[in-house]
């Protein structure tokens, strides 16, 4: 193995945490930092256009596909779910959608990390996550006790919309559910459109490499190595003193002389910790990996956003079926290239509607998107695409606990993700529930007046029996898998992270992704995580 080169920091993982951080540490700490992406530096320049990524989503260019454990409450199936591979993360290859949950979510994470009995220290409640927020945003058009302008992160509305998506908006307000123009400020009940990280001036994503780590990365302080897959932890007497990695066959190590920082993200990171020795033992244990440090809690408590569909024809085209091939695609490319206008200004889910079954509305539990065409998981087979409406349904809140853990002590082999979709029952009746609702919605004025027919599951499909196996069969990660190094209080066994985001028992370790979250916020994860990150970049500085 060729000799480590020292770096101050070292970074695994390229994604939305790291860019803020690296980003932080060269700027403010004037410090050696190093990141180790294992996808490639840049993605095509297709996916600079809001539209563009819609190219991608079904292919492993820019996506690690993770094949889930077989679900038996699922009859079998294991949906697949991706993570970004490639500099800049989710925020290169996601929908854009910048949301960041509601405020409960934040203080809930601020008690997890508060010893009970103990004074609240706020240390993560929401009052102390905004002025993170407001400082990273530079918002088109909101601005006040809620929103930031000036920062490096462009966010705006959308530069076309079609004309479902106005329907939609239309008829749920007949519905009686109020229209809501900022998901991100006082409440987040109500239908609206959402905003996006787009910059409004050239009508391109903003994407976390965008924002925070293009002003230093030309400063001979950072050095970004891609395709770089680091295998393991170097330990030293209870101290991480660097990593090994992999790159263009080779097998390298770099070393760090204040500290390794996780960023690769809810499945890698606790994967990489485990390879490390630093986990539950009987894991480690199958795998002939020694315990270097007894965490149970590593890999554990996974949480992600499902989703369950109901799928309409149309009785025209009122969305965006046929918009990527043929004459449609090159007027609307043309249009954008002249006039930074037109369909590829969207990304294709441009709504949403956050409200409760159950009526609780001050804290919603379902995220209601809809998609202006016929738009299904590539294992759901049956329906063929065309002009038409899908609305998902989006559980913010499961109550289910998955797990991540090692296939084998193999360091290139994706880890065992397994979901438990639907285990808790409470989140199979909130989906039925909203499921009905969403049938409600196509058969309202004005959306029924553009809807043809239900053609998926179908109207003969009403007991809630029929309609829970339709959503076994059907449902899908929301991209946002979370919480399997959650941080806690001295007293949570299953605690792998200290309040300020260290490694229990291991000296300058540290993880900064989404597998921070005791809890998953209510709604897309990257401002979460952007958020979270900027307050880790205080923590390390401090």
């Amino acid at each position: 193995m060729a000799a480590g080169t020292t770096y101050d920091y070292i970074i695994v993982g390229g994604g939305s945490s790291a860019c803020v951080v690296a980003a932080e540490l060269v700027a403010r700490g004037r410090a050696r930092v190093l990141i180790l992406e294992r996808g490639p530096r840049k993605a095509n320049p297709i996916m600079h256009f809001p539209a563009g990524y819609m190219k991608f989503l079904a292919k492993d260019t820019y996506l690690s596909m993770h094949q889930t454990k077989p679900q038996e409450q699922l009859n079998g199936r294991g949906p697949i779910v991706p993570q970004g591979k490639v500099l800049g993360g989710g925020s290169t290859v996601n929908a854009m959608v910048y949301m960041r949950g509601q405020a409960a979510d934040y203080d809930r994470w601020n008690e997890a990390v508060t010893l009970p009995g103990s004074v609240n220290t706020g240390a993560w409640s929401y009052r102390d996550l905004l002025r993170y927020f407001k400082a990273q945003e530079d918002n088109d058009h909101l601005g006040g006790e809620f929103h930031g302008v000036g920062g490096a992160l462009k966010i705006s509305d959308l530069g076309h919309t079609s004309p479902m998506t106005r329907t939609y908006i239309k008829t749920l307000q007949s519905m009686g559910i109020p229209y809501n123009p900022d998901f991100n400020g006082a409440e987040q009940f109500g239908v609206g459109f959402m905003q996006h990280t787009i910059d409004w001036e050239t009508r391109r994503r903003c994407s976390a490499v965008d924002a925070f780590l293009a002003p230093v990365m030309n400063d001979p302080l950072l050095t970004i190595e891609t395709e770089a897959v680091v295998t393991r932890i170097r330990m030293e007497n209870g101290k991480a003193v660097g990593v090994d990695y992999l790159q263009n066959g080779s097998k390298r190590q770099a070393l760090a002389g204040a500290e390794v920082i996780l960023a690769a993200g809810a499945y890698q990171t606790p994967k990489l910790l485990m390879l490390s020795g630093i986990g539950p033992e009987d894991e480690l244990a199958r795998h002939g990996i020694n315990t270097e440090v007894f965490l149970p809690g590593v890999g554990r408590n996974l949480q992600d956003h499902y989703e369950c569909p109901v799928v309409a024809t149309t009785k025209g085209s009122f969305g965006y079926y046929g918009a990527d091939r043929g004459w449609q695609m090159i007027k609307a490319g043309l249009q954008y290239l002249l006039f930074k206008t037109g369909p590829v200004t969207t990304t294709g889910v441009e709504t949403c509607a956050f409200y409760d079954p159950d009526g609780n509305h001050t804290e919603p539990t379902i995220q209601m998107f809809c998609v202006p065409t016929v738009y299904l998981d590539r294992d759901v087979m049956g329906t063929d695409p065309g002009d038409g409406v899908t609305i998902n349904s989006l559980l913010l809140r499961p109550k289910a606990r998955g797990s991540v853990t090692l296939a084998s002590a193999d360091p290139l082999a994706n880890p065992v993700v397994d979901t438990q979709i639907f285990t808790h029952p409470d989140d199979l009746r909130l989906t039925i529930a909203s499921f009905r609702f969403a049938r409600t919605v196509l058969a309202a004025s004005p959306m029924r007046e553009l809807i043809d027919k239900e053609i998926f599951p179908g109207t003969d499909v009403t007991s809630d029996e029929a309609i829970a196996d339709h959503c076994r069969r059907t449902v899908k990660t929301g991209y946002h898998p979370v919480g399997t190094c959650k941080m806690g209080h001295d007293q949570d066994e299953d605690a792998v992270l200290t309040p300020d985001l260290k490694v229990r028992g291991v000296d300058s370790l540290r993880v900064i992704d989404a597998s921070i979250m005791p809890t998953i916020v209510s709604g897309n994860t990257n401002a979460a995580v952007l958020g979270a990150a900027a307050k880790a970049a205080d923590l390390l500085l401090s």
